[in-house]
């Protein structure tokens, strides 16, 4: 038996999320499938982070074990000849037996994508957040240090959170503005349901000023998620990047700072 990793690219829009379920449309299905008809038998993917119904990845990992030999080269061209448009195998590489896409992750990077300008895009509709109201993206980035650190992070969980515990670790939260774009990116040990969303809630509502900066820190500490803001849209959440040790040496999908905007 050969456990294989992979790298997978997808725009969530028309997905229900990663986990497969009865009679919906799921990344997770769509791909075993592909990858099973590669192998010519049934396959199980485990990935690092199952993203909600509408969030997009860019670098998406997950392994499944095969009793096929196949190249690298092959499981990437036989899978994508097998994929709808809106979701690709961007790389596969060998890795031992104790690899495991989820346990093994060091962290994860997400990044949310805002559309900042009167009008709405007709082509990024369901790809980004659009706001029209002015941002101010120096007091979200004033903002974001404050959530830095291990925490509680109760006032960020979905009320559907299963994780047994709501310490993470984040080791990294920013924001910065490209012309009509501001993006927060965010790396944690792991997130919880709706963390990275709700984080981006807090900081939209704190750059419409409907808050002050030092508001972050408050909600973070009073552990309460009916104190924070609105959950920002799933369409301007992506799954960047999958951390790994690197004596597991596996590929990387492309350059975050290739991917738009």
């Amino acid at each position: 038996m050969l456990r294989i990793a992979v790298g997978i690219e997808y725009d969530g829009a028309d997905f229900a999320g990663w986990q497969a379920q009865a009679s919906l449309r799921t990344v997770q299905q769509v791909i075993e499938q592909a990858l099973g008809r590669i192998a010519a038998e049934p396959l199980a993917l485990v990935c690092a982070g199952r993203t909600d119904a509408g969030v997009h990845a860019h670098g998406q990992v997950a392994h499944f074990d095969t009793h096929a030999l196949r190249t690298t080269r092959g499981w990437v061209l036989g899978a994508n000849s097998e994929l709808p448009r809106d979701v690709s195998v961007a790389w596969a590489a060998p890795v031992p037996a104790h690899f495991h896409a989820r346990y093994g992750a060091q962290a994860r990077t997400y990044r949310y994508l805002i559309l900042n300008r009167l009008a709405r895009s007709a082509l990024l509709a369901r790809r980004v957040a659009w706001i029209h109201r002015p941002l101010d993206h120096e007091r979200m980035a004033e903002a974001a240090p404050l959530l830095h650190g291990e925490h509680d992070f109760s006032a960020f969980r979905s009320s559907d959170c299963q994780a047994r515990s709501p310490v993470r670790r984040l080791e990294r939260l920013t924001v910065e503005r490209r012309g009509d774009w501001v993006i927060i990116e965010a790396t944690a040990n792991a997130f919880l349901h709706h963390m990275m969303r709700n984080i981006a809630g807090l900081l939209i509502a704190i750059g419409k000023q409907e808050a002050p900066p030092g508001w972050a820190g408050e909600v973070l500490e009073g552990r309460d998620r009916t104190q924070n803001a609105a959950t920002a849209p799933a369409a301007g959440l992506y799954l960047m990047s999958v951390r790994y040790p690197a004596a597991f040496a596996l590929p990387v999908g492309g350059a975050r700072e290739a991917f738009p905007p």
